[in-house]
């Protein structure tokens, strides 16, 4: 990409003023400006193109966003070689913001569509040029056109900050979107802005949700506090010889009333980052970046999230509120892609037939379904989905047969599901085990997050080539301390525990702890998690479907992870020994990593010794609390 960051770089300089025949013209008898709009017309209809093209067609995807890039670097240059007469000849500053708008909306489809943190920096680097030189800002107040570009500009900033993890700039573009939303709404009373104020609603409530206290570590994967992915033991060559990758993700959500931003929800949210690398010498070591910072840092700062010594990002599909059959053309279509040594991770976090009604309060539902028209504009190249109708509690049935029948039956319009629609349309918007087991002639990791999360046991044993990895959710709440905390409104329990295991732990039990509390206790827990990462390693008994990814980071992560939760939640006294609140996986791991092995129990024993809080778990009497905080790998390999 080294030729479209040169190009941008002028943008931080002083606007070129040259003449007509440059920019690409050939032919100096035509006027700049009529090349100039001939290219926008151009630009505008390819624009149009790939906005409309389906996720799941990604290399034709791919080939249209090259050439529509092309000519969008072909307008962005031609306007600042010659400047001086567009203006001249009409041209406003905010058609040149329009245009770099355009740009930054094609990095970041293409970031979604392809997790390259490149394309994820790019845009942030054309938004920022457009907050800081005000293209929109001139006639805003006398212009209703202007001021909704303003507004759909600071929209599609924040969903690249949030997911840039930029939090002060996050903050700054709320501010100034409430700000502009209350005077648009005393300049143009013959407008209503119903529909903006709903979207500064929405971002609120985001940010409520995911607090400071959520994101004290970065959820992606950080080699100043993750095990570095040179040091991590390859699994015996007597269990397997093969060694998966994961290249591909398909993360999904569907639940009423759930917490989101445009078209990512807080589920699939945490999961794209916990999916990705975190830049060395970025976030971490020094977050922020301060406004108003020269085009040298900014160029810097690009390069910080550009870290080549990493491996690339496996590639994410985010679908947000698919319909059946996209979600089931998307999951073909990667199956198809991916390469001989890739695995295929698969989250769904969605409502079950079994899910008691929510008591909502009045208007919440209607808040919900009233943001659905703007915020799926926000981010116009954003992943194409079809648009579903909203579950409604009224709809909601309790007679289902139990998780445990015949795996024939699944098709049955009451059999246990996932639900992805209205509940009203009978199993048109189900998924069911039965639906996922053509593509388990790939290799598989299905995590799914569901009150129906169990009746995708009966996809074990049933593959048709590879072994399924299934990691899934408890059916019940844990009953946590904080009563606001449900899978739907604050996201799921289950799914933090996966992403943030600690700040997991704190939120069952209720409490947010002190800043040291937290840093010696994330410092045991990363120890101790990746000391039990080395013991699977070492298991001669540890299942192939397991082995053959561990040597993956991100899938290693999340598996010792998962076995954290299940420890914490066998152990809390309100859940232990209660099957319907606690995770499960197949194939099953060594007995050394179950709940009842002494070395898994220190480790949980320490952390609640360390919040004080030993006397809300059920811990056996012989298990020991280590007096200097570290772990003991040697014990959990060999109990």
């Amino acid at each position: 990409m080294s030729q479209h960051q040169h190009q941008h770089q002028h943008q931080h300089q002083q606007h070129g003023h040259g003449n007509s025949s440059g920019g690409g013209s050939g032919n100096a008898n035509i006027p700049v400006s009529e090349v100039y709009w001939s290219l926008v017309d151009k630009a505008d209809k390819k624009f149009s193109k790939i906005r409309d093209l389906p996720f799941y067609e990604r290399q034709r995807y791919d080939t249209y966003f090259y050439k529509v890039f092309k000519v969008y670097t072909q307008l962005w240059k031609f306007q600042q070689e010659n400047r001086q007469k567009l203006v001249e000849s009409g041209l406003k500053r905010w058609e040149i913001g329009e245009i770099a708008s355009r740009i930054a909306q094609l990095y970041f489809g293409q970031y979604m569509r392809t997790s390259e943190a490149s394309y994820l920096s790019e845009s942030y680097i054309f938004y920022e040029a457009i907050l800081t030189r005000e293209y929109f800002k001139e006639g805003l107040c006398q212009d209703l056109n202007l001021a909704n570009k303003q507004l759909r500009f600071l929209a599609r900033f924040l969903m690249v900050c949030l997911v840039y993890n930029k939090r002060e700039m996050v903050n700054q573009l709320v501010s100034q979107l409430k700000s502009l939303v209350d005077e648009c709404k005393r300049t143009f009373q013959d407008t209503d802005f119903k529909e903006w104020k709903l979207v500064v609603q929405e971002i609120n409530r985001f940010l409520k949700a995911d607090t400071a206290f959520m994101n004290t570590r970065p959820l992606r994967y950080s080699l100043a506090l993750d095990p570095n992915t040179d040091s991590l033991p390859r699994v015996a060559a007597s269990i397997t010889n093969r060694n998966l990758r994961l290249r591909d993700a398909i993360l999904s959500s569907y639940h009423h009333n759930e917490v989101k931003f445009s078209e990512l929800t807080l589920d699939t949210f945490r999961m794209l980052q916990c999916l990705e690398w975190e830049p060395s010498g970025s976030f971490y070591q020094s977050p922020g970046t301060k406004l108003g910072a020269s085009a040298h840092t900014r160029t810097n700062h690009s390069q910080d999230i550009v870290d080549h010594t990493l491996p690339p990002n496996p590639r994410k599909a985010v679908l947000y509120r698919p319909s059946v059959t996209h979600f089931v053309a998307v999951l073909a279509t990667i199956c198809e892609e991916l390469p001989p040594d890739g695995v295929l991770l698969l989250y769904l976090s969605a409502s079950g037939r079994r899910r008691s009604p929510i008591s909502l309060s009045a208007g919440v539902g209607a808040f919900s379904d009233a943001t659905e028209n703007i915020t799926r504009n926000l981010q116009t190249v954003a992943i194409s989905s079809d648009e579903t109708s909203c579950i409604t509690s009224g709809s909601l049935s309790d007679d289902v047969p139990p998780s445990g029948q015949g795996k024939g039956d699944c098709m049955h319009h009451r059999s246990p599901c996932l639900q992805f629609g209205n509940r009203n349309n009978g199993g048109s918007n189900c998924i069911y085990p039965c639906d996922l087991l053509p593509f388990t002639r790939r290799p598989l990791v299905l995590i799914v997050d569901s009150d129906s999360s169990l009746a995708f046991e009966a996809i074990h044993g049933a593959e048709k080539g590879e072994p399924a990895a299934l990691l899934l959710s408890p059916r019940s709440l844990a009953p946590t301390v904080v009563p606001d905390f449900s899978r739907c409104p604050g996201g799921s329990l289950f799914t933090v525990f996966l992403t943030a295991p600690l700040q997991a732990f704190c939120i069952l039990l209720g409490f947010s702890s002190s800043e040291i509390h937290m840093e010696v206790a994330e410092k045991f827990l990363s120890s101790s998690l990746n000391d039990w990462g080395l013991a699977l390693a070492k298991s001669d008994s540890l299942n192939p479907v397991w082995a053959q990814i561990l040597n993956d980071p991100f899938l290693r992560r999340l598996l010792i992870r998962f076995l954290f939760c299940q420890a914490v939640l066998s152990l809390y006294i309100p859940t232990s020994g209660k099957e319907e609140f606690l995770p499960k996986c197949l194939p099953s791991l060594p007995k050394s990593f179950m709940p009842a092995s002494v070395a898994v129990q220190s480790v949980v024993r320490q952390i609640a010794s360390i919040f004080s809080v030993d006397k809300k778990f059920n811990f056996s009497e012989a298990i020991p609390l280590s007096e200097s905080g570290e772990s003991d790998s040697e014990s959990i390999s060999s109990s």
